[in-house]
């Protein structure tokens, strides 16, 4: 029932910007907290951005004024800008829509390439 589909993933050179998109399905969407996850090759899956409901966002000190993420609630999706995107940004990105700490989904990720 519950479907989430990123996409916007790709190769970029160092420096780029991509615009992360991730499309939920079969959710009220306005009542979740909406957010980005990455697992680079050998790491573990780590937090990058999320926003609630009510817009507060957080960052990951790795993304803090590079990344913005975003969402819009018409079209049932949430993006990620990233910006000044640095190879050690190279992972698997992960969408994911929470609720009351409980309901949790996630989409199937989409790769994102950063190398000269």
């Amino acid at each position: 029932q519950v479907q989430l589909v990123e996409s916007g993933g790709g190769l970029v050179q160092p420096g780029g910007s991509l615009r992360l998109s991730c499309t939920a399905s079969g959710i009220i969407f306005t009542i979740y907290t909406m957010g980005w996850y990455r697992q680079a090759p050998g790491k573990q899956r780590e937090l990058v951005a999320v926003m609630t409901n009510g817009g507060t966002t957080n960052y990951a000190d790795s993304a803090k004024g590079r990344f913005t993420i975003s969402r819009d609630n018409a079209k049932n999706t949430v993006y990620l800008q990233m910006n000044s995107l640095k190879p050690e940004d190279t992972a698997v990105y992960y969408c994911n829509v929470n609720f009351r700490g409980t309901l949790d989904y996630w989409g199937k990720g989409t790769l994102v390439t950063v190398s000269s």
